[in-house]
């Protein structure tokens, strides 16, 4: 049966409740039209928005849809990655996740709640209870109804006749079952006399089939009779749509004929229009890449040029900007696809000669004459390398000039010798061909003038060398600010973009709205990027097209520079291009910086080179003191000089002045100690006359300074030696030993003022020799060595005083060479002062043994007189005035050598003595205080014993006591 049909149109509604309300009205606005209920309601019924399922060309062409799908439903559901497959029905066909997935909720569908069904209910509430009323009061069709259900019943019990295979869909009568099971072979077979009975069952088969095809045709027409309202319609409607396609074809034709029409008229020539505006912007697109390439083909020749006059900046920032046009603006330009890789080997070329032409200037730079002038050698070409060599990244390049620096440092000095040798006649430089043995030739004045020579040329080339790496490390720092002031450049750009994005929001609001722009801003309040440019502006003519260069410039590998002055006053045009980080700009100028150090290291290692090769022979340490203090004053001179220039401390030629330095100091304290054993082993310990010159070298140090006095000859002469050496008013005597003694110690002091840094060498040196002095002479004087060593006779008391005193005298100066050292020491090094406390502590003990001595020696003398005394006339006895005589020995004996205050109190120490052995005889012999004669004979005797005491010079007012000879009465 025809598909065609067609089914009562729906009405449509605009507004968003047309799913739920039910037109009021509906019999006034549409036609009644009897609805079929058999007819398939998914064909369109002319309604535009019924649209079939099936895919559309010309709606869905644009629009995805399951027919776009490539992959099967099996391919989806028979998933090998799912691991678990369950019993159950989906999961097992469908997957795992079938059952627990669940569907996102649309965003375009409303959702609906019972809420939106309100409406509709309380309107047809009220329906349908008029319409169950109705159809309870209606009587049923039965009639009708039973008619159809016999008629129904009847058509179904016929068709039960009608076998099976006449209703398969796969019925055909070609294929041979088919054909042997509807038309059998057996009921035709006339053999063996059953043709009547084949006949008649062939003529009932016949009518079987026939009955069969009349069952079929009543029934069809049974329902063709039942349906034909429904084909007539479907006819009807079908007449009523070519109608309508009729009359939409000829609107069609209408259409199109205005339409070409209209294009004719209004836009064929606007069109043309365009394209010749069109066709002359890609004119000039052309004209303008033409140029370009015009200039990007003279690169090579401008390059070569730039490079003939050393502009390596210039030549590198042109091959930049080349490769960059090359890779954006024509690329892929058949004619210069091998320009790039030229280009590439063209820098590298550039990079070469950069070095090799740092190279030349460093060696230019440095060897040339070193005269007083620290002027920077060609400044401009020096600056115009380091920028070219920092574009390029090459940052070792000052490692080249540190090579050259050594290099220059060895033929300076090599130079130096070659001149003075030369204008020395004792040296054949025919026979002493080598270097180092014709400078050993020479004597210490020459030597010393070589080593002057070779110090002021040092300095005037660390002077240069510092004037060059300044000029280098002022184009560092220029690029390090150039690249500081980029960033706050482009930070500054990035909040005024934040400001105009602002204004650039309210524009496109405004667009948005309909309004123009010029109704919202005025023409001095337009932004910035209206401003600028205007999105609907035509490219430029061909008359504002500028020259090859300018057309290079505008585009977009445009370079900014900016001007800056380096340190010499050079200007220079600093390129974005120098993509160095700020953190190798500090290395690269730490490392400039650094080369600086090494070139005073540099200096310093090849004078302390030249330093040992003239000190092999031990040639240093033969200088006398006066000699080695001028080499040390001049090397001090240099280490100072190369420390202000260089800023930082060069320890290897100091550390050499310091080895002989140190050598010299053994050399000086062994000559010394030398001469002080000497002359102790010489010494006869007698009172020895003070020449001026010592006087004079005493009273220099008075003052608290000490200085060894200019010897004065002709002074001297006419001034007599002294008998004692006056020190801050008191009067020493000495010994010849101890003078020189004071003269060696004030030139160790003076040495350590000439060299200060032997001071704590110096200070250990002299703290031994003061002990070897104070332990030597105990040993001569106390230990009676000097009878041995220097044939005396024996030590007498005078020997013993002049020791003391000489000793005092040492004493003396002790605290006046302390300070001196104090002030030259270190803080941390003031711990070695503690030598002079113990060399004072040594020293006093020392005298207090000698006065021991003295008061010893009168102690045996007493105890052998007193022992023998006896209480008897005549008075005074032998054993007092025996006593007194010994006294008035001794004081003759030290009291021209000792104060009278230490005098005084040895006198005093005798006087105890002697009263000790005088109370323990006078117990002995039971002399008691009782007036009686024995009494006053010891009373006699001890006051002619106290007569004679206080006679003596400086004893007059001294305190006895002589009443504790006598024991006390209990």
């Amino acid at each position: 049966m025809a598909s065609s049909h067609s089914s009562s149109p729906v009405p449509q509604s605009n507004s968003s409740d047309a799913f739920f309300k039910k037109e009021v009205d509906s019999t006034k606005r549409f036609r009644p039209v009897q609805s079929l209920p058999d007819v398939c309601p998914q064909e369109p019924t002319g309604n535009p928005n019924d649209l079939r399922d099936s895919p559309s060309l010309v709606v869905d062409q644009q629009r995805w849809t399951i027919y776009h799908s490539k992959v099967n439903l099996p391919a989806a559901l028979n998933d090998p990655r799912l691991a678990k497959r369950e019993s159950d029905f989906f999961t097992k066909t469908w997957g795992v996740d079938f059952v627990d997935t669940e569907v996102t909720p649309s965003f375009y569908l409303p959702q609906i709640t019972k809420e939106h069904f309100a409406l509709y209910q309380q309107e047809i509430t009220p329906r349908e209870k008029v319409h169950e009323r109705c159809k309870n009061i209606c009587t049923p069709k039965d009639t009708f109804d039973r008619t159809l259900l016999h008629t129904h019943d009847k058509s179904r019990t016929d068709l039960e006749q009608v076998p099976k295979i006449f209703m398969k869909p796969d019925f055909a009568l070609e294929d041979s079952l088919t054909f042997n099971a509807v038309l059998p072979w057996s009921h035709f077979s006339t053999a063996g006399g059953k043709g009547n009975r084949d006949a008649a069952s062939s003529k009932l088969l016949q009518e079987k089939l026939s009955h069969y095809l009349d069952i079929v045709e009543v029934n069809i027409a049974h329902q063709i009779s039942l349906r034909s309202e429904a084909f007539f319609h479907a006819m009807t409607s079908q007449h009523e749509l070519q109608d309508y396609l009729r009359k939409t074809s000829q609107a069609v034709k209408l259409l199109r004929e205005k339409i070409s029409k209209i294009d004719k008229v209004m836009c064929e020539g606007s069109l043309r229009v365009l394209r010749l505006s069109l066709t002359r912007n890609n004119c000039i697109k052309a004209y303008n890449k033409l140029k370009l390439m015009a200039t990007v083909h003279q690169t090579q020749p401008t390059v070569q040029l730039l490079l003939s006059t050393s502009e390596y900046v210039g030549a590198l920032d042109l091959i930049a900007t080349t490769q960059e046009v090359l890779q954006q603006e024509l690329q892929g330009i058949h004619s210069f696809r091998h320009l790039g890789s030229q280009l590439c080997e063209l820098e590298k070329l550039i990079d070469k000669m950069m070095i090799a032409e740092f190279s030349t200037y460093a060696r230019n730079d440095l060897n040339r004459p070193l005269e007083d002038d620290c002027q920077i050698l060609e400044e401009e070409r020096l600056v115009s390398l380091v920028f070219g060599l920092l574009k390029q990244r090459k940052l070792n390049f000052y490692e080249i000039y540190g090579d050259e620096m050594i290099n220059t440092a060895k033929n300076i000095i090599k130079q130096c010798v070659v001149n003075t040798v030369s204008q020395i006649e004792e040296i054949d430089t025919e026979v002493v061909v080598k270097l180092a043995d014709q400078m050993r030739m020479m004597n210490f004045p020459q030597w010393f003038d070589l080593l002057k020579n070779i110090f002021s040329k040092f300095t005037i080339f660390l002077k240069r060398v510092k004037a060059t790496l300044n000029t280098i490390r002022s184009v560092v720092f220029l690029v390090l600010d150039k690249n500081q002031k980029t960033r706050e450049l482009e930070d500054t750009l990035q909040k005024n973009s934040a400001k105009e994005s602002v204004v650039d929001s309210e524009v496109a609001y405004l667009t948005h709205e309909g309004m123009f722009i010029s109704d919202a801003f005025g023409d001095g309040e337009l932004p910035t990027s209206q401003r600028n440019a205007s999105p609907n502006s035509e490219p430029c003519s061909s008359d504002s097209v500028s020259e090859p260069e300018c057309t290079t410039d505008s585009s977009s590998s445009k370079e900014h520079t900016s001007s800056s002055v380096t340190a010499g006053g050079v200007e220079m045009m600093i390129g974005d291009d120098m993509k160095l980080t700020d953190l190798e700009l500090v290395r690269l100028a730490n490392n400039i910086q650094e080369l600086l150090y090494n070139a005073s290291d540099v200096c310093h290692d090849r004078s302390v080179k030249f330093l040992m090769a003239r000190a092999k022979d031990g040639f240093l340490e033969k200088l006398n003191s006066s000699e080695f203090v001028t080499l040390s004053r001049l090397m001090e001179g240099f280490i100072l000089d190369t420390e202000q220039i260089c800023g930082r401390k060069s320890m290897s030629l100091r550390g050499a002045l310091q080895s002989q330095a140190n050598k010299f100091v053994n050399r000086f304290h062994e000559e010394r100690k030398t001469k002080l054993s000497l002359l102790l082993d010489n010494e006869r310990w007698k009172q020895a006359e003070v020449p001026a010159e010592f006087q004079d070298l005493v009273d220099s140090v008075s003052d608290g300074r000490i200085s060894l006095p200019e010897k004065k000859p002709t002074a001297t002469e006419e001034r007599k030696p002294a008998e004692f050496l006056i020190v801050e008013g008191q009067k020493y005597a000495t010994v010849g030993t101890v003078l020189l003694l004071i003269r060696i110690i004030l030139e160790y002091c003076q040495c350590v003022d000439n060299i200060p840094s032997i001071t704590t060498d110096m200070l250990t040196r002299l703290s031994d020799l003061l002990k070897y002095f104070n332990s030597r002479s105990c040993q001569l004087v106390l230990g009676a060595g000097a009878l041995q060593v220097v044939g005396l006779k024996t030590i007498t008391t005078k020997n013993l005083a002049l020791s003391s005193r000489c000793l005092q005298l040492i004493v003396h100066y002790i605290p006046t060479i302390r300070a001196h050292f104090e002030a030259r020491l270190q803080p941390k090094q003031f711990s070695m002062l503690r030598h002079f406390d113990h060399i004072t502590k040594d020293y006093h003990d020392h005298i207090a043994e000698i006065s021991a001595k003295l008061v010893a020696i009168m102690d045996s003398l007493f105890d052998k007189l007193l022992s023998k005394y006896e209480v008897k006339a005549p008075v005074p006895s032998a054993c007092f005035r025996n006593i007194c005589k010994q006294m008035a020995k001794m004081h003759e004996a030290i009291y021209d050598l000792l104060p009278e205050e230490q005098t005084q109190m040895l006198f005093l120490r005798i006087n105890a003595s002697y009263k000790l052995h005088l109370k323990r005889q006078l117990a002995h012999l039971n002399v008691v205080n009782d007036g009686g004669p024995l009494n006053g004979l010891v009373t006699s005797d001890v006051a002619f014993y106290t007569g004679n005491l206080q006679a003596l010079k400086g004893l007059n007012t001294l305190d006895l006591n002589m009443a504790e000879i006598w024991e006390q009465k209990r």
